[in-house]
């Protein structure tokens, strides 16, 4: 399984978003410390779950984090987290 998918699956599991999007962006870390031939390293993760209601934004992104603990001991080197709220508007970003 790609590490793309594995974190799209973890984090569905755990958090059941109303939306999630996992976009691989080692593409533009090319050369950059951590990169490596083939990508995924880099990546942006954008979900909306009712799981982070009430938490602080440090608490959600440990919360993710956490989910992803073993991902980012072996293969992932940056994780860049965007919280959305849960009722929207999801926005996808333009992809290079």
């Amino acid at each position: 399984m790609s590490a793309k998918d594995t974190i799209q699956a973890k984090l569905a599991a755990k958090f059941a978003p109303a939306f999630l999007d996992v976009i691989d962006e080692s593409n533009k870390h090319h050369g950059h410390a951590g990169w490596r031939e083939g990508g995924e390293t880099h990546f942006r993760i954008r979900i909306a779950t009712r799981h982070f209601d009430g938490m602080s934004r440090v608490a959600q992104h440990r919360a993710v984090m956490d989910v992803l603990d073993a991902e980012l001991k072996d293969r992932v080197h940056a994780l860049a987290i965007e919280v959305l709220p849960v009722d929207g508007p999801y926005e996808l970003p333009d992809r290079v």
